[in-house]
């Protein structure tokens, strides 16, 4: 005997493809569906609405395609309170458990939409009593990963009484974003697409919006060290993610002119070169880090010392391959993670800079509504970024090298944003 059950699509769901998506999970997993009631928005920014029958051969199919159908945001009628059940022990959550997506949340409870905080991808829902919560309800619901698991923790479970609510695109409402959403390409002329990335910029920062930058060491090898510095002072830059690598190379280019012991502005092979950033974390850790190389002296210019000079926080993640490392470096992946995560919640704005491993990390940290920029010469990590789950990263091909600087040029240049001290 077959079995049904009732979803509804709200929004601009034919505009953002979410209709369709809808229709071909259903059939995708041997499912069909009867579209019970359509109502089209009429003009650009109205919205639509649909309610559609799903059937399936079984109770396990249905909840399979009701469970994709939810993660698209199609949500059930009439749900019923999300269902919690208590983690057994520390870091282990229950069977069955709700694991999330980065986009915007809610979960019922005693009859109430209760929105889910500092939403992130593949964490579990806690949900706890809170008299001062802005809720009816009387409950606060957030998100945590596996490590930070308590024993005796609320937790949803299933996925009745949840609502995910995936961006959407209006016809017509292109947004800050509108230009890149095309998808990949190294095919659409750079210094216009630069300029309106920049604009993107600006517009967050006059919104008192917070722009993070994640950075890889390509970018100091290839020249673009002091453009981006001249970022950071001058206040378009609120956070730094890196690796080790970057701020080596970076406090490097300032102690010896080199990167990986090549000269950046010359192209020539210093004597002795391999061996200047081994020498570069030696001066830095006989300093005691980066802010005290800065306040004696020892570091006068790049990234990391306009971020010390501007009160730009940072966050160094290690890894397994470091040199050194440098003493500001946070080499314990939990703590790194928890350090990314705390920066990634504070960002509006994402600038991912030729970097795959730190652009894939911080963006499983980021909820679907921050803006993203990946920029790469490979286009594949822009493509791995969003096959990861970050589907409102837009990307762009090209050398870092030349972005950062015509970035900058366009930020910096006459008639550009006037930022407040």
């Amino acid at each position: 005997m077959s079995v049904s059950r009732v979803v509804e699509l709200e929004g601009h769901i034919i505009d953002s493809g979410m209709m369709e998506a809808a229709f071909s999970i259903v059939m995708d997993h041997g499912g069909s569906f009867d579209v019970e009631e359509f109502d089209i928005g009429r003009q650009k920014d109205q919205e639509s609405y649909a309610k559609m029958l799903v059937t399936a051969e079984d109770e396990e199919t249905l909840q399979r395609i009701v469970h994709d159908l939810h993660q698209r945001g199609a949500n059930p009628a009439d749900p019923n309170d999300a269902q919690l059940e208590e983690a057994p022990e520390d870091q282990v959550v229950p069977h069955g458990f709700y694991s999330t997506t980065n986009h915007p949340t809610q979960i019922r409870y005693d009859g109430e939409w209760v929105e889910v905080e500092d939403i992130e991808m593949d964490c579990a829902v806690i949900v706890e009593a809170d008299e001062s919560a802005d809720n009816d309800a009387g409950v606060r619901a957030y998100t945590k990963v596996l490590n930070a698991i308590e024993e005796g923790d609320r937790i949803v479970t299933g996925d009745a009484g949840i609502r995910v609510q995936p961006p959407e695109r209006p016809r017509g409402q292109e947004g800050a974003f509108g230009f890149m959403q095309g998808g990949i390409s190294s095919e659409r002329p750079s210094e216009s697409t630069i300029e309106q990335i920049a604009e993107a910029i600006e517009e967050t920062k006059r919104e008192d919006g917070n722009v993070l930058v994640v950075a890889g060491p390509a970018l100091i090898h290839s020249g673009a060290r002091e453009d981006l510095a001249r970022l950071v002072e001058n206040g378009y830059v609120d956070g730094l993610s890196i690796g080790n690598g970057f701020a080596v190379h970076d406090i490097e280019r300032d102690l010896y002119g080199t990167s990986l012991g090549v000269n950046t502005e010359t192209l020539d092979h210093a004597r002795h070169g391999h061996k200047h950033h081994i020498y570069a974390i030696s001066e830095i850790i006989r300093e005691g880090g980066i802010e005290e190389a800065v306040e004696s002296g020892k570091l006068e210019s790049g990234v990391m010392y306009q971020c010390v000079e501007n009160d730009v926080p940072y966050v160094i993640a290690g890894s397994i391959r470091d040199d050194g490392p440098l003493p500001d470096t946070i080499t314990d992946a939990v703590e790194a993670q928890n350090a990314i995560r705390e920066q990634a919640r504070d960002a509006d704005m994402v600038l991912m800079l030729s970097t795959l491993l730190h652009s894939v990390a911080v963006g499983n940290c980021l909820p679907s509504t921050t803006r993203v920029v990946c920029v790469d010469i490979n286009p594949a990590t822009v493509t791995q970024l969003l096959d990861r789950g970050s589907a409102q990263a837009v990307g762009m091909v090209t050398d870092i090298g030349t972005f950062v600087p015509i970035l900058a040029e366009n930020l910096l240049e006459e008639g550009a944003v006037e930022l407040d001290d």
